[in-house]
């Protein structure tokens, strides 16, 4: 069975994280969506509102799972037999961060690790969370960046 992780803090999930996902689901058999609770960032969103979001966003795949993780992503994937995380690039300032992470990963996790990334379906390509954030705050429709309940929760926490 193939099992991946694709990590993030999905503050709030886009399409673009949900391309990834999608693509990710026919590729391996289980895809786990990993939410990481990180001490520095300061998300919009508490991690049990971006689960929550996640869950109703994933909710007809049935190989993917939606879980929180505090900590090193390696640990968990240790811990959960996980040996693959899944990644995807939007642009080559993506890739160039992205592969010393994985790079990292693979040396901490003495190669037990890979990191497999997918390129960004090209009508997401600019998309991020925090540009998300940034339209809703001030007022703008988000609806084509993210699905209609996500767009509400950034409303009422926002306006």
């Amino acid at each position: 069975m193939s099992r991946v992780i694709y990590p993030g803090s999905f503050d709030p999930v886009t399409y673009g994280h949900l391309d990834v996902i999608k693509r990710s689901a026919a590729m391996f058999d289980e895809v786990i969506v990993g939410i990481l609770s990180n001490n520095a960032k300061n998300p919009l969103f508490s991690i049990g509102e971006r689960k929550e979001m996640l869950e109703m966003a994933v909710k007809d795949f049935d190989n993917v799972k939606v879980i929180t993780f505090e900590g090193l992503l390696i640990d968990y994937m240790k811990k959960h037999d996980i040996s693959v995380i899944v990644r995807g690039l939007r642009a080559v300032t993506d890739f160039e961060y992205e592969l010393q992470i994985a790079q990292s990963n693979r040396k901490v996790s003495r190669d037990t690790i890979d990191t497999v990334f997918l390129t960004t379906s090209i009508e997401y390509a600019y998309l991020s969370s925090s540009i998300v954030k940034e339209y809703a705050r001030y007022g703008t429709d988000v609806t084509d960046f993210v699905p209609d309940f996500v767009a509400k929760k950034l409303k009422e926490k926002l306006l």
